[in-house]
């Protein structure tokens, strides 16, 4: 049987997708104890599997099952980390915070399971197409955790819940992923301490055989960032993450901390993202090519996977197909180009092969943006080795 055709430029999501307002609903009457649980899980993967399917007919390469089961970043997880105590279980929507708090440090049961395996498993029987899965890391969970006196050190407690996900990301493994993200969403508002941020990356990642990426962007908070600035701060610290991929929004931001990649001679994939996904304009694929383009002149291309600035949750789901269609349609034209510029022709789609190691785009009366995300008036309608 002949090998599949690496293909370049594989594209992705970052992680969730557009939330449908009756789920929302949905899942604040489960806080409001009028449905039950069991009713809640089968919604989930109703949702979940038209996610998929949005997702696999929009074009995307390697998907995800959009965090459905997820009501923000956060609580997900730290409702299954044993030691760490909620007070109170009730919601009045949905997506807010619960108040997490631990008073004595986190038990070392390596045996005890988040349950995420499971999770990675019902997606696996929805698609035969590679699948993203990723989890918030221990420095944006540890922000959301008031430590009472259980840690004299808060990098302890830092470093103790990235001692849980190293446990949970083995299982993964063991389940059958093959990539993996840590999302860092509240890194940006906490430059100083980067380094720690990293040091607990590595914690997460060490023994575990899988490709990994490190999503770090400025918050997306009911679609508003939390911060604002530039890449700088990641570097140099991030060289010593033991990750196989950045995955970054340059979108919303302007693609200038591309600059970044040569003054440090990063020598891993970028998760490229071309995507704006705190504005309901749908770009054009002739404004995604730009970008990509713009990129290849610092990144070669068998180190670009291209993806939205980070998750669609906050988009209608219209959009977000038309966002995501617009991407494909987009990277399309930059295949092809670099087909041409090889002599050789782009492999049929059946024969492509999406390297997860590298990792309706009609625009119907939007306006079309330069590579830097400024209005122009225009309109238009694997698995990689771990690294040592």
């Amino acid at each position: 049987m002949a090998r599949k055709k690496q293909l370049l430029l594989p594209t992705t999501v970052v992680g969730s997708y557009s939330v449908p307002e009756w789920l929302e609903r949905l899942k604040t009457d489960y806080y409001q104890q009028r449905i039950s649980g069991q009713h809640l899980e089968e919604i989930h993967e109703i949702a979940i599997k038209a996610a998929i399917k949005d997702q696999e007919r929009a074009g995307i390469d390697i998907v995800s099952d959009g965090e459905l089961r997820r009501d923000n970043d956060v609580d997900y997880f730290l409702a299954r980390i044993p030691g760490v105590h909620l007070p109170h279980h009730a919601k009045t929507y949905y997506f807010d915070y619960y108040e997490a708090e631990v008073t004595r440090p986190l038990p070392e049961d390596p045996e005890t399971s988040l349950g995420l395996a499971g999770d990675f498993g019902f997606t696996r029987g929805q698609t035969d197409r590679p699948i993203k899965f990723s989890f918030t890391g221990p420095f944006s969970l540890s922000r959301r955790i008031t430590n009472t006196g259980a840690y004299k050190d808060q990098a302890d407690l830092v470093r103790a819940i990235a001692l849980r996900l190293n446990a949970e990301a083995r299982a993964l493994v063991a389940a059958g992923v093959e990539l993996l993200q840590i999302d860092e969403p509240f890194l940006a508002g906490y430059r100083e301490d980067v380094e720690l941020a990293v040091e607990a990356v590595n914690i997460v990642t060490a023994g575990v055989a899988a490709t990994w990426a490190l999503h770090v962007c400025y918050g997306n908070r009911h679609a508003r960032p939390l911060w604002e600035g530039h890449y700088d701060f990641l570097f140099p610290a991030v060289q010593a993450a033991k990750v196989d991929q950045l995955v970054l929004e340059f979108a919303r931001r302007g693609l200038d901390d591309l600059r970044l990649f040569r003054a440090y001679e990063w020598d891993r994939s970028l998760g490229l993202g071309v995507v704006d996904v705190k504005s309901p304009e749908v770009e054009t694929p002739e404004l995604i090519a730009r970008r990509i383009r713009r990129a290849l002149e610092y990144v070669p291309a068998e180190r670009l996977v291209i993806n939205p600035d980070c998750g669609l949750r906050h988009l209608p789901a219209e959009v977000a197909r038309a966002k995501l269609r617009a991407m494909v349609a987009g990277t399309e034209q930059v295949r092809t180009e670099l087909a041409s510029q090889s002599h050789e022709p782009p492999a049929p789609p059946s024969q492509r092969q999406p390297s997860a190691g590298t990792g309706d785009g009609s625009g119907d009366g939007t306006g079309d943006r330069d590579d830097n995300g400024r209005t122009t008036g225009k309109r238009s309608g694997a698995r990689a080795k771990q690294r040592a």
